[in-house]
Protein backbone atom coordinates (compact mmCIF):
# COMPACT_ATOMS: atom_id res chain seq x y z
CA UNK A 1 0.00 0.00 0.00
CA UNK A 2 1.12 3.53 -0.68
CA UNK A 3 -0.29 5.83 1.98
CA UNK A 4 0.99 8.87 0.10
CA UNK A 5 -0.89 8.03 -3.09
CA UNK A 6 -3.70 10.31 -4.19
CA UNK A 7 -6.70 7.94 -4.39
CA UNK A 8 -8.39 9.84 -7.20
CA UNK A 9 -5.18 9.89 -9.24
CA UNK A 10 -4.66 6.14 -8.72
CA UNK A 11 -8.28 5.40 -9.68
CA UNK A 12 -7.94 7.48 -12.85
CA UNK A 13 -4.63 5.87 -13.81
CA UNK A 14 -5.81 2.30 -13.24
CA UNK A 15 -9.07 3.00 -15.10
CA UNK A 16 -7.17 4.30 -18.13
CA UNK A 17 -4.89 1.27 -18.21
CA UNK A 18 -7.76 -1.18 -17.78
CA UNK A 19 -9.88 0.53 -20.44
CA UNK A 20 -7.01 0.50 -22.94
CA UNK A 21 -6.42 -3.22 -22.34
CA UNK A 22 -9.98 -4.48 -21.94
CA UNK A 23 -11.77 -2.24 -24.41
CA UNK A 24 -14.20 -0.72 -21.89
CA UNK A 25 -14.22 1.38 -18.73
CA UNK A 26 -14.05 -0.86 -15.65
CA UNK A 27 -16.46 1.46 -13.82
CA UNK A 28 -20.10 1.81 -14.76
CA UNK A 29 -21.82 5.11 -15.45
CA UNK A 30 -23.13 5.55 -11.90
CA UNK A 31 -19.65 5.23 -10.41
CA UNK A 32 -18.17 7.48 -13.08
CA UNK A 33 -20.70 10.26 -12.46
CA UNK A 34 -20.31 9.97 -8.68
CA UNK A 35 -16.54 10.43 -8.96
CA UNK A 36 -16.93 13.29 -11.44
CA UNK A 37 -19.48 15.27 -9.43
CA UNK A 38 -18.93 14.17 -5.82
CA UNK A 39 -15.41 12.75 -5.74
CA UNK A 40 -14.96 10.28 -2.90
CA UNK A 41 -17.73 11.76 -0.73
CA UNK A 42 -19.70 8.88 0.77
CA UNK A 43 -17.15 6.35 -0.52
CA UNK A 44 -14.41 4.17 0.88
CA UNK A 45 -11.31 3.40 -1.16
CA UNK A 46 -8.43 0.94 -0.79
CA UNK A 47 -5.29 1.09 -2.95
CA UNK A 48 -2.87 -1.67 -3.92
CA UNK A 49 0.60 -0.38 -4.75
CA UNK A 50 -0.85 2.25 -7.10
CA UNK A 51 -1.78 -0.68 -9.36
CA UNK A 52 -5.31 -1.34 -8.23
CA UNK A 53 -8.19 -0.09 -6.15
CA UNK A 54 -11.39 -1.15 -4.44
CA UNK A 55 -14.12 1.47 -4.24
CA UNK A 56 -17.24 1.09 -2.11
CA UNK A 57 -20.29 3.31 -2.18
CA UNK A 58 -22.57 1.74 0.40
CA UNK A 59 -23.27 -1.77 -0.85
CA UNK A 60 -21.76 -1.16 -4.30
CA UNK A 61 -18.22 -2.44 -4.80
CA UNK A 62 -15.88 -1.80 -7.73
CA UNK A 63 -12.54 -3.61 -7.74
CA UNK A 64 -10.00 -3.00 -10.51
CA UNK A 65 -6.38 -4.10 -11.02
CA UNK A 66 -4.13 -2.65 -13.71
CA UNK A 67 -3.48 -5.15 -16.53
CA UNK A 68 0.27 -5.39 -15.93
CA UNK A 69 -0.30 -6.31 -12.28
CA UNK A 70 -2.96 -8.98 -12.69
CA UNK A 71 -2.25 -12.51 -11.52
CA UNK A 72 -0.21 -11.32 -8.54
CA UNK A 73 -2.92 -11.54 -5.86
CA UNK A 74 -3.74 -7.83 -5.77
CA UNK A 75 -7.42 -8.46 -6.53
CA UNK A 76 -7.76 -10.89 -3.65
CA UNK A 77 -5.90 -8.51 -1.35
CA UNK A 78 -8.27 -5.68 -2.22
CA UNK A 79 -11.30 -7.95 -1.83
CA UNK A 80 -10.15 -9.04 1.62
CA UNK A 81 -9.74 -5.41 2.70
CA UNK A 82 -13.03 -4.16 1.28
CA UNK A 83 -15.26 -7.09 2.28
CA UNK A 84 -14.57 -7.33 6.00
CA UNK A 85 -18.20 -6.60 6.97
CA UNK A 86 -21.16 -8.99 6.64
CA UNK A 87 -23.50 -6.48 4.99
CA UNK A 88 -25.04 -6.55 1.52
CA UNK A 89 -22.66 -6.16 -1.42
CA UNK A 90 -23.28 -5.70 -5.13
CA UNK A 91 -20.38 -6.07 -7.55
CA UNK A 92 -20.11 -6.27 -11.33
CA UNK A 93 -17.56 -8.16 -13.39
CA UNK A 94 -17.42 -6.29 -16.70
CA UNK A 95 -16.68 -9.45 -18.62
CA UNK A 96 -17.24 -12.95 -17.25
CA UNK A 97 -13.72 -13.29 -15.86
CA UNK A 98 -12.58 -16.49 -14.03
CA UNK A 99 -10.64 -14.37 -11.52
CA UNK A 100 -13.79 -12.44 -10.64
CA UNK A 101 -15.71 -15.69 -10.19
CA UNK A 102 -13.00 -17.05 -7.88
CA UNK A 103 -12.94 -13.92 -5.73
CA UNK A 104 -16.75 -13.85 -5.56
CA UNK A 105 -16.89 -17.50 -4.46
CA UNK A 106 -14.20 -16.97 -1.85
CA UNK A 107 -16.10 -14.06 -0.28
CA UNK A 108 -19.63 -15.40 -0.45
CA UNK A 109 -20.96 -13.40 -3.41
CA UNK A 110 -23.40 -15.33 -5.58
CA UNK A 111 -23.78 -14.97 -9.33
CA UNK A 112 -27.13 -13.18 -9.65
CA UNK A 113 -27.56 -11.62 -13.08
CA UNK A 114 -26.08 -11.47 -16.56
CA UNK A 115 -26.05 -8.24 -18.55
CA UNK A 116 -25.53 -8.77 -22.26
CA UNK A 117 -23.92 -6.37 -24.69
CA UNK A 118 -25.60 -6.82 -28.07
CA UNK A 119 -24.16 -5.27 -31.22
CA UNK A 120 -25.11 -4.65 -34.82
CA UNK A 121 -23.22 -3.21 -37.77
CA UNK A 122 -24.62 -0.01 -39.21
CA UNK A 123 -24.12 -1.60 -42.63
CA UNK A 124 -26.96 -4.05 -41.97
CA UNK A 125 -30.09 -2.55 -43.62
CA UNK A 126 -32.78 -1.32 -41.23
CA UNK A 127 -36.52 -1.86 -41.66
CA UNK A 128 -38.42 1.20 -42.79
CA UNK A 129 -39.86 3.30 -39.96
CA UNK A 130 -43.63 3.55 -40.40
CA UNK A 131 -45.49 5.38 -37.62
CA UNK A 132 -49.20 5.06 -36.86
CA UNK A 133 -51.23 8.27 -36.85
CA UNK A 134 -51.94 7.89 -33.12
CA UNK A 135 -48.61 9.39 -32.06
CA UNK A 136 -45.50 11.15 -33.31
CA UNK A 137 -41.80 10.83 -32.55
CA UNK A 138 -39.73 13.96 -32.11
CA UNK A 139 -36.44 15.07 -30.55
CA UNK A 140 -35.99 16.48 -27.05
CA UNK A 141 -36.96 20.08 -26.33
CA UNK A 142 -36.24 22.15 -23.19
CA UNK A 143 -39.13 21.59 -20.83
CA UNK A 144 -39.42 17.84 -21.52
CA UNK A 145 -37.50 16.84 -18.38
CA UNK A 146 -40.50 16.33 -16.10
CA UNK A 147 -42.23 14.05 -18.61
CA UNK A 148 -39.06 12.06 -19.21
CA UNK A 149 -38.60 11.53 -15.48
CA UNK A 150 -42.26 10.55 -15.08
CA UNK A 151 -42.08 7.94 -17.83
CA UNK A 152 -38.69 6.72 -16.63
CA UNK A 153 -39.94 6.22 -13.05
CA UNK A 154 -42.98 4.27 -14.26
CA UNK A 155 -41.09 2.20 -16.83
CA UNK A 156 -38.27 1.25 -14.48
CA UNK A 157 -40.12 1.05 -11.17
CA UNK A 158 -38.55 -2.35 -10.49
CA UNK A 159 -35.09 -1.45 -11.77
CA UNK A 160 -32.87 -0.28 -8.87
CA UNK A 161 -30.41 1.70 -11.01
CA UNK A 162 -32.38 3.25 -13.85
CA UNK A 163 -35.52 3.67 -11.74
CA UNK A 164 -33.63 5.91 -9.30
CA UNK A 165 -32.94 8.58 -11.94
CA UNK A 166 -33.91 12.00 -10.60
CA UNK A 167 -33.66 15.62 -11.74
CA UNK A 168 -30.03 15.88 -10.65
CA UNK A 169 -29.05 12.64 -12.35
CA UNK A 170 -30.80 13.68 -15.55
CA UNK A 171 -29.01 17.04 -15.55
CA UNK A 172 -25.64 15.35 -14.97
CA UNK A 173 -26.16 13.07 -17.95
CA UNK A 174 -27.29 15.94 -20.14
CA UNK A 175 -24.11 17.79 -19.19
CA UNK A 176 -21.94 14.98 -20.56
CA UNK A 177 -20.02 15.71 -23.80
CA UNK A 178 -21.87 12.97 -25.65
CA UNK A 179 -25.35 14.39 -25.02
CA UNK A 180 -27.17 15.34 -28.20
CA UNK A 181 -30.75 16.66 -27.85
CA UNK A 182 -31.53 15.45 -31.36
CA UNK A 183 -30.74 11.90 -30.24
CA UNK A 184 -33.20 11.87 -27.33
CA UNK A 185 -36.41 10.81 -29.07
CA UNK A 186 -39.86 11.09 -27.51
CA UNK A 187 -43.10 9.46 -28.64
CA UNK A 188 -46.10 11.59 -27.79
CA UNK A 189 -49.83 11.75 -28.37
CA UNK A 190 -51.57 14.78 -29.93
CA UNK A 191 -52.22 16.20 -26.44
CA UNK A 192 -48.42 16.23 -25.81
CA UNK A 193 -48.53 13.30 -23.36
CA UNK A 194 -45.22 11.46 -23.60
CA UNK A 195 -45.69 7.72 -24.10
CA UNK A 196 -42.05 6.70 -24.15
CA UNK A 197 -38.55 7.74 -25.10
CA UNK A 198 -35.40 6.40 -26.70
CA UNK A 199 -32.22 8.07 -25.54
CA UNK A 200 -29.42 7.35 -27.99
CA UNK A 201 -25.75 7.93 -27.28
CA UNK A 202 -22.65 8.40 -29.40
CA UNK A 203 -19.55 7.38 -27.49
CA UNK A 204 -17.42 8.48 -30.46
CA UNK A 205 -17.77 8.98 -34.20
CA UNK A 206 -17.80 5.22 -34.83
CA UNK A 207 -19.85 3.83 -31.94
CA UNK A 208 -23.51 4.50 -31.18
CA UNK A 209 -25.59 3.13 -28.33
CA UNK A 210 -29.20 2.38 -27.55
CA UNK A 211 -28.75 4.10 -24.19
CA UNK A 212 -32.24 3.89 -22.63
CA UNK A 213 -35.61 2.88 -24.05
CA UNK A 214 -38.45 3.59 -21.61
CA UNK A 215 -42.15 3.02 -22.26
CA UNK A 216 -44.94 4.19 -19.96
CA UNK A 217 -46.65 0.99 -18.72
CA UNK A 218 -49.99 2.61 -19.56
CA UNK A 219 -48.90 2.64 -23.22
CA UNK A 220 -47.65 -0.94 -23.38
CA UNK A 221 -49.00 -3.20 -26.10
CA UNK A 222 -48.87 -0.59 -28.88
CA UNK A 223 -45.52 -1.61 -30.36
CA UNK A 224 -43.84 1.52 -29.04
CA UNK A 225 -40.69 -0.23 -27.85
CA UNK A 226 -39.81 -1.53 -31.29
CA UNK A 227 -40.81 1.69 -33.06
CA UNK A 228 -38.80 3.93 -30.74
CA UNK A 229 -35.82 1.61 -30.93
CA UNK A 230 -36.01 1.62 -34.72
CA UNK A 231 -36.31 5.41 -34.81
CA UNK A 232 -33.17 5.72 -32.70
CA UNK A 233 -31.28 3.28 -34.91
CA UNK A 234 -32.18 5.31 -37.99
CA UNK A 235 -30.94 8.44 -36.18
CA UNK A 236 -27.59 6.83 -35.29
CA UNK A 237 -27.03 5.41 -38.77
CA UNK A 238 -27.80 8.82 -40.30
CA UNK A 239 -25.25 10.33 -37.90
CA UNK A 240 -22.59 8.10 -39.47
CA UNK A 241 -21.75 5.55 -36.77
CA UNK A 242 -20.31 2.21 -37.89
CA UNK A 243 -21.55 0.05 -35.03
CA UNK A 244 -24.40 0.25 -32.52
CA UNK A 245 -24.51 -1.52 -29.17
CA UNK A 246 -26.94 -1.88 -26.29
CA UNK A 247 -27.09 -3.44 -22.84
CA UNK A 248 -29.91 -5.78 -21.87
CA UNK A 249 -30.52 -8.21 -19.03
CA UNK A 250 -30.19 -11.78 -20.28
CA UNK A 251 -33.40 -12.64 -18.43
CA UNK A 252 -35.37 -10.04 -20.44
CA UNK A 253 -36.25 -12.46 -23.21
CA UNK A 254 -38.88 -10.15 -24.71
CA UNK A 255 -36.35 -7.34 -25.23
CA UNK A 256 -33.69 -9.76 -26.47
CA UNK A 257 -36.18 -11.04 -29.04
CA UNK A 258 -36.98 -7.50 -30.23
CA UNK A 259 -33.32 -6.55 -30.49
CA UNK A 260 -32.41 -9.79 -32.27
CA UNK A 261 -35.14 -9.03 -34.79
CA UNK A 262 -33.49 -5.67 -35.44
CA UNK A 263 -30.15 -7.27 -36.27
CA UNK A 264 -28.40 -7.28 -32.88
CA UNK A 265 -26.19 -10.24 -31.89
CA UNK A 266 -24.66 -11.27 -28.58
CA UNK A 267 -21.29 -12.97 -28.20
CA UNK A 268 -20.15 -14.73 -25.05
CA UNK A 269 -17.25 -12.31 -24.54
CA UNK A 270 -19.83 -9.50 -24.21
CA UNK A 271 -21.33 -10.83 -20.97
CA UNK A 272 -21.16 -8.81 -17.76
CA UNK A 273 -21.97 -10.53 -14.48
CA UNK A 274 -23.49 -9.13 -11.29
CA UNK A 275 -22.54 -10.75 -7.98
CA UNK A 276 -24.54 -10.25 -4.79
CA UNK A 277 -24.08 -10.97 -1.11
CA UNK A 278 -26.56 -10.54 1.71
CA UNK A 279 -29.45 -9.44 -0.51
CA UNK A 280 -32.74 -11.07 -1.41
CA UNK A 281 -32.18 -14.50 -2.86
CA UNK A 282 -28.57 -14.86 -1.70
Amino acid sequence: MSERSDPLAVIASVRRAAAASDGHDPLDEAADLHLKHRGLDGSQVWLADDQGFALRRGAELDLVVAPDSRGNGLGERLAAQSLTDDGPVTAWSHGDHPAARAIADRHGLARARELWVMRRSADVPLPELVLPQAFTIRSYRPGDDAEILRVNAAAFANHPEQGALDKTGLAERMAEPWFDPAGLLLAEEPDDTVLGFHWTKRADDHLGEVYVVGIDPAAQGRGLGRLLTLAGLHHLVAAGVGEILLYVGAENTTAVHVYSGLGFDHHERDTHVQYLRGTSGT
